[in-house]
């Protein structure tokens, strides 16, 4: 069944790219509109003004809608794109709040007591395949909660590209003198076509199979329309032909090449040649697709108003019954497309920023186990059920230890 999120997620791209402009950059949406999403499962369906409205906003759907697609996306995961959501907070607060919110989040969105640095970097690391080494977010004393989402893939071309002189680009490329070689599309496994379009007049597009896992797979489009339009319009329209990419159609709107002029144009070389062919009208269609290599590391910050952290911030603050002042939310992107594949990966995190607790006073206790002491193993029989098993409580091992031992070098 098909995720009814193109919509939804088409304007929001709109949004967080313009945040960018026309600088070289990668990002992921969805990776941001997921976050947002599972925020929404917190909210009180019966709340429909303020935050909460702000948000259905930012998602471009009623929060039921956008918490039911967070919840479908993140508990099947698709086997290409690694996918993983948490939301941490500080031991003895984020506990006061209705507890009904817990069972609305995704079943795969980890929920505990909020890492130190270290421990919020290693989860970057782990669920982005490596490629993002540390968290978008620094946690500070004043950090109340963070919520954080994850998306990572790394897949092999199905057919890899061929390599051509990179003056192939065109004689007008900006590129074509700065390179020594790109990519060519190969003849057969890759698709491509000219488009007209509505809002960006003719592009050319190009789309890259990898290899598929029981089925499922992923599809890299590319999509470049005269020089003169602006990026936002050229994102757009990608995300329109997107719509169709995964069936492997025609782009709507692809015109045949007899129906254009022979002839060079900022965009394509079309010729014609006299060859032997099986088409049933004697007239042949043949395209192939000139791309560079190139890849990508950016941060995004994530605070404009109309991206909708503010109200997911305020929306989980108030189901976790916390004072939250102020907050942040950035996310860190990284992509790189070549030759044999395609590798990206985004790590998104928002964080409610408390303030200063009253002053008190503190204790610590430091206990010194500096002579013989004892020692006793006692198991555990609970079960999910709450009864307990003849097991529980039982000491299974005691010992005295009079003889300590160096720490080994291992």
């Amino acid at each position: 069944m098909r995720t009814d999120l193109h919509g939804p997620l088409s304007a929001y791209a709109a949004r967080l790219h313009a945040t960018a402009g026309d600088r070289h950059h990668v990002a992921s949406p969805l990776g941001a509109w997921l976050l947002l999403a599972v925020a929404a499962t917190t909210a009180d369906p019966a709340t429909e003004e303020g935050a909460a409205a702000e948000l259905a906003q930012a998602l471009g759907t009623d929060l039921p809608s956008a918490a039911e697609v967070a919840r479908t996306l993140l508990d099947a995961p698709h086997p290409l794109v690694g996918s993983a959501t948490a939301l941490w907070h500080r031991t003895g607060q984020g506990d006061g709040g209705p507890a009904a919110w817990r069972a609305a989040l995704p079943s795969t969105t980890e929920v505990g007591t909020l890492p130190d640095q270290a421990g919020l970097d290693a989860w970057a690391r782990e669920h982005t395949l490596g490629l993002i080494e540390t968290f978008p977010l620094k946690v500070e004393w004043d950090v109340a909660f963070i919520l954080a989402s994850a998306l990572a893939t790394r897949v092999s071309w199905a057919t890899p590209f061929d390599v051509a002189d990179a003056r192939a680009l065109g004689a007008n490329s900006p590129w074509a003198g700065q390179l020594r070689r790109a990519l060519r599309s190969p003849s057969r496994g890759h698709r491509c076509a000219i488009v007209s379009t509505a809002r960006a007049g003719d592009v050319i597009v190009h789309a890259a199979p990898a290899q598929t896992t029981d089925g499922a797979g992923l599809v890299v489009l590319s999509v470049a329309a005269a020089p003169q339009v602006p990026p936002a319009e050229v994102l757009a329209v990608a995300y329109d032909l997107s719509a169709g990419a995964a069936d492997g159609a025609p782009p709507a709107g692809s015109r045949s090449l007899f129906d254009r002029p022979l002839g060079e144009t900022p965009l394509w070389t079309l010729t014609e040649e006299r060859v032997h062919t099986w088409a049933r009208d004697g007239r042949e269609e043949r395209h192939n697709a000139v791309l560079p290599c190139w890849s990508a590391r950016n941060d995004h910050e994530l605070t404009a108003p109309a991206l909708g952290f503010a109200a997911a911030v305020t929306t989980l603050a108030k189901a976790l019954a916390l004072p939250v002042e102020r907050f942040e939310a950035r996310q860190t992107a990284v992509a790189r497309f070549d030759r044999y594949g395609f590798e990206a990966a985004a790590v998104t995190g928002m964080a409610g920023i408390t303030s200063m607790p009253p002053e008190g006073v503190a204790r610590t206790a430091e206990l010194r186990f500096g002579h013989p002491y004892a020692v006793v193993a006692v198991a555990t029989d609970a079960g999910a059920d709450g009864v307990t098993g003849p097991w529980h409580g039982v000491p299974v091992f005691s010992a005295w230890v009079a003889e300590p031992e160096e720490v080994s070098e291992a």
